[in-house]
């Protein structure tokens, strides 16, 4: 199993070798690798060259490494999706080949903050609808989802019925979101979320925030939606100009 064939850096080597081996299903999902010293007596490296090579992997969600255990193969993410490519959640999972389904948690009138004041650029936004769902593909949860909408646009009731926040929008207010602008964030342990999506502690999340907007440039729509990073990726698409 040495890697000592070719010219590049060996930790580059490493990081091939064992993402080969994953792939071959030879170290499997949530699986534990071996330990520090016999892997790289396997590998025929020093125990500094395999530890940046699993630094880079853990970087890249390959692995994760817990402190005192060891070094574990996460789940490769079940969804993946350009991040400029705007879609709904129901839509990624359907498009994976599984079942979405909603768990709604509340859907609520709440007194605007000034920050939904802000976001909505609406300085005299009273109220705003706010609905709180757990996302699940096979019944499996994969994204717990906060949405906004401003007051009077769309029904409370309605809102129960419609798994899709596009659908019930256009349905609702007679209105089609065109555009988003989006953060993405990084979560770590939040003891609230990480029991609803299911997490272990050591697990990360993605959030993403984003403000929705319809053709007229018309904010309608925000959203945080924690997604789970075994689960879902998400890549761009960069053209140099």
């Amino acid at each position: 199993m040495t890697i000592k064939s070719d010219s590049r850096h060996l930790y580059l080597q490493v990081i091939d070798r064992i993402k080969r081996e994953i792939e071959k299903g030879n170290y499997k999902e949530n699986e534990k690798l071996p330990s520090e010293f016999d892997l790289s007596k396997m590998l025929g490296v020093s125990r500094a060259t395999l530890r940046e090579a699993l630094r880079i992997l853990e970087e890249d969600n390959v692995v994760t490494r817990r402190h005192g255990v060891g070094t574990f193969v996460n789940p490769k993410p079940v969804f993946t999706s350009g991040i400029e490519e705007l879609t709904s959640v129901t839509h990624m999972i359907k498009e994976s080949g599984k079942n979405p389904g909603v768990q709604f948690l509340s859907i609520e009138q709440i007194d605007a903050t000034k920050d939904d004041c802000n976001k909505f650029n609406n300085q005299h936004l009273k109220k705003v609808a706010k609905i709180e769902r757990i996302r699940t593909a096979n019944n499996d949860p994969v994204v717990f989802c906060i949405d906004k909408i401003p007051e009077g646009l769309i029904s409370l009731e309605a809102a129960h019925k419609e798994d899709s926040i596009f659908k019930l929008i256009e349905d609702q207010a007679k209105k089609r979101i065109t555009y988003a602008v989006t953060y993405i964030e990084p979560v770590s342990y939040h003891p609230e979320i990480y029991d609803i999506l299911k997490c272990s502690s050591d697990q990360s999340l993605l959030l993403l925030k984003q403000m929705h907007y319809t053709e007229d440039d018309e904010a309608f729509l925000y959203s945080a939606n924690y997604f789970r990073s075994d689960r879902f990726s998400f890549h761009v698409l960069r053209k140099r100009l």
